[in-house]
């Protein structure tokens, strides 16, 4: 009992550690992030006619602070997977150790590919069409809070759920996941998905169907990915022990 007590205690000390060490990783980008803030933001404005009012200073400084916050989770998760892999590599072989450390860094290739899918295609579409139902009525002007709180809401969520596909991938290769339980838990899947994609969108049918499409074939995506990496591991598991 002592034994196994202990390793407990080593156990969760080495999960402290890899915590610590991921949110050192995100305080450092926060602050180079920080550093190019303004830059970063006249990036994301230079499509926007006028400029963006502010209520008070304390409203810039939220601003940036949720941008370089942004800009300091996408940077953070390569770090943030590296230090999941070296905390469940000794319980791995050394060939799925390998193959494992290949998802890091398609994680962070499929965040940015969310992001840029929701501020590139999505984010311009909804407020076109929200700013559309003020033409003639009202005088429309926007608050930096307000713009960039609906921006970091409606294309955050993307960069997280474009990530689907490689965690369903790393899952089923440690044995967690299967394609027939993905499968069987195809509906709730498709009901869970549906209601995140109203809840991220404007309550109109164009920017619902925009959301849910891309969730669902990324859900489809993610089966068909589990199923190949499962019949591989099938393979490697007959290989080594084969039926005689």
């Amino acid at each position: 009992m002592e034994s196994k007590d202990s390793h407990v205690i080593e156990h969760m000390e080495e999960l402290r550690s890899r915590i610590i060490k991921t949110l050192i990783g995100f305080v450092a980008f926060f602050i180079l992030s920080f550093i190019f803030v303004q830059d970063i933001y006249e990036l994301l404005i230079k499509d926007l006619e006028g400029k963006l009012a502010v209520l008070g200073p304390s409203e810039i400084l939220w601003v940036y602070m949720i941008i370089a916050a942004v800009c300091a989770i996408a940077a953070t998760i390569p770090l943030a997977a590296f230090q999941v892999w070296r905390f469940v590599a000794p319980a791995l072989k050394p060939e799925e150790r390998k193959v494992t450390f290949r998802f890091i860094p398609g994680l962070f290739i499929l965040f940015i590919i969310g992001i840029s899918f929701g501020y590139f295609v999505l984010f311009p579409i909804v407020l076109g069409f929200l700013t559309s139902l003020s033409a003639g009525q009202f005088e429309m002007m926007f608050t930096a809070e307000k713009y960039f709180r609906f921006m970091i809401n409606l294309i955050l969520p993307f960069g997280i759920l474009f990530e689907m596909p490689l965690v369903v991938m790393f899952l089923t290769r440690l044995g967690i996941l299967n394609p027939t339980r993905l499968k069987k838990s195809r509906k709730i899947s498709y009901f869970a998905l549906v209601i995140v994609s109203i809840l991220i969108t404007p309550p109109d049918l164009i920017s619902d169907i925009l959301v849910i499409v891309p969730l669902l074939v990324l859900f489809e995506v993610s089966v068909q990915l589990s199923n190949i990496v499962y019949r591989k591991r099938l393979l490697r598991e007959q290989a080594a022990f084969p039926v005689t």
